[in-house]
C-alpha cells in the first residue's frame, strides 16, 4: 500500500509530504491542490500504461493533458523541473522531472529507490530499471482514475476490447465493457451481498439497488457492430429503459461501482467527486461504501466538497468495520498565505469523532445557521 506521497514543485506545491492511508479523503477550497494531488499519481500511471519503455514523463495522454512543463513546475519556487515520490510497502521511490518550459514531457533526471540513484537513465521500464520492476509498477500501471466529469446517459457505447477496456476510464467511458466482458467474474469475498449471486453482474446490480431502490441492468451487445446498450429501470414492475430515461444520478454512481467491484487487493483507486448528482442519502451512503471497498485492501483516495460522504466514513469508522488509523483526512487550504499551513490532518478516533475543524473544514452549514441565528 501506498503510504506517503512526496511533491517537490509540483504545480502548486513547493514540498508536500502527505501520508495516505487506506482510504485517503481530500478536502478544501477550489484551486487548493487536491487535483494535483491526484494529477500526480495518475501522470506516473500514464507514462507506465502508455508509454512502457519511456525515459520521460508524459504530460498528456489518454488519462490526462496537462499542457507543457510550465504548466506542472511551481511558478513560485520552481524553474525546469519536478519531483515525484512514494512510499510503498516501507520502500521508497522517487523521480526527478526536467525539461523546457515549452515542451509536452519531461526527461527522467534520475530515478531513486531507498537509496540507490541512477542518474540519466538510458533505458528504464514502467519508469523503473527492467530488473527492479516490483508490484508498484504494476499497481500504478493499472490503477483506476475516474474524474468528476464522467460521461451521461448514452444511446449506445462503443464495445472496446479487453485490453483497452480494463479499467472503467478516466470519464468512465468503458464501463459497460468492462461490465460486459467481467460480467461472469467473481468479486472479492469481502464486498460480496449475501444471498447475491457472485459474479459482477449481479453484485453490481445489487450495489445500485443500494444507492437506487428498484434499480436493474440489463447489457445487450449490438448483434454485428462494436457496440452494446445500458438498459435501466428503477422498479421490477417495469420495462428496461433507455439510460437517459431514469435520470443522471445512476450513470454517475455507476462507474464508481463498477470499478470497485472489478478491483482486487492492493488496487489504487482515485475517485473525484463521488457526490456528483446524488441526493444527500446517497452521498451518505457513498461514503460508506468508499470505506467499505478499503476496508478489503483496496486502496481508495477520494477527492470530494461533501460533508455527507466525509459523514458517511464516519458512520463506517463508528461501526469498526474500518478503523480509524486505515483513514487519512487532509483539508487544503490556498497556498497564498505564508502564514499558515497548506495542507491540514485532522484525525478521526473510533467513534467517528474528529479531533479539529479547521476554518472552512465542511463547516459551512454551521456557518449559514449560525448567519440565520444572528449569531454572526
Amino acid at each position: 500500500m501506498l503510504t506517503r506521497l512526496d511533491l517537490h514543485y509540483f504545480k502548486c506545491f513547493e514540498l508536500l509530504r502527505l501520508p495516505l492511508g487506506h482510504l485517503t479523503l481530500l478536502s478544501g477550497a477550489n484551486a487548493s491542490g487536491k487535483s494535483s494531488v491526484l494529477q500526480a499519481l495518475v501522470l506516473l500511471h500514464q507514462t507506465m500504461r502508455e508509454h512502457e519503455w519511456s525515459t520521460r514523463l508524459m504530460l498528456n495522454g489518454e488519462a490526462i493533458k496537462l499542457g507543457t512543463v510550465s504548466d506542472v513546475v511551481d511558478k513560485v519556487h520552481g524553474r525546469k523541473g519536478l519531483s515525484i515520490g512514494v512510499i510503498d510497502h516501507n520502500k521508497t521511490y522517487s523521480w526527478s522531472f526536467s525539461g523546457e518550459r515549452s515542451e509536452l514531457s519531461m526527461a527522467v533526471d534520475y530515478v531513486m529507490v531507498d537509496q540507490d540513484r541512477i542518474d540519466q537513465p538510458e533505458r528504464l521500464r514502467h519508469l523503473l530499471l527492467p530488473e527492479l520492476i516490483t508490484s508498484l509498477a504494476n499497481r500504478l500501471k493499472n490503477l483506476t482514475y475516474v474524474t468528476a466529469e464522467r460521461i451521461g446517459p448514452r444511446e449506445v457505447y462503443a464495445l472496446e476490447d479487453r485490453q483497452i477496456a480494463s479499467v472503467v476510464g478516466p470519464a468512465g467511458e468503458h464501463v459497460v465493457s468492462v461490465l460486459h466482458w467481467g460480467r461472469d467474474e467473481p468479486v472479492l469475498d469481502g464486498l460480496v451481498i449475501q444471498d447475491v449471486i457472485n459474479k459482477r453482474l449481479h453484485q453490481v446490480e445489487a450495489r445500485m439497488r443500494m444507492f437506487f431502490p428498484g434499480c436493474g441492468l440489463e447489457v445487450q451487445q449490438v448483434p454485428r457492430v462494436n457496440a452494446v446498450t445500458l438498459g435501466l429501470r428503477t422498479s421490477d414492475a417495469t420495462d428496461f429503459h433507455r439510460p437517459i430515461h431514469v435520470g443522471f444520478g445512476l450513470t454517475q454512481v455507476l462507474p464508481i461501482v463498477i470499478a470497485a467491484l472489478s478491483a482486487t487487493e492492493e488496487d489504487i483507486l482515485l475517485i473525484e467527486n463521488p457526490e456528483v448528482h446524488l441526493h444527500p442519502a446517497g452521498q451518505v451512503f457513498m461514503g460508506q461504501f468508499l470505506a467499505e471497498i478499503a476496508s478489503v485492501g483496496i486502496q481508495v483516495i477520494v477527492e470530494t466538497h461533501s460533508d455527507h460522504v466525509l459523514n458517511g466514513i464516519r458512520r463506517f469508522v463508528k461501526s469498526g468495520q474500518i478503523q480509524p488509523e486505515q483513514v487519512a483526512l487532509h483539508f487544503f487550504r490556498s497556498s497564498s498565505s505564508i502564514d499558515i499551513a497548506q495542507v491540514v490532518s485532522p484525525q478521526i478516533d473510533a467513534r467517528g469523532n474528529i479531533n479539529s475543524w479547521p476554518d472552512g473544514f465542511f463547516d459551512q452549514f454551521d456557518k449559514d445557521m449560525n448567519y440565520f441565528a444572528g449569531w454572526d
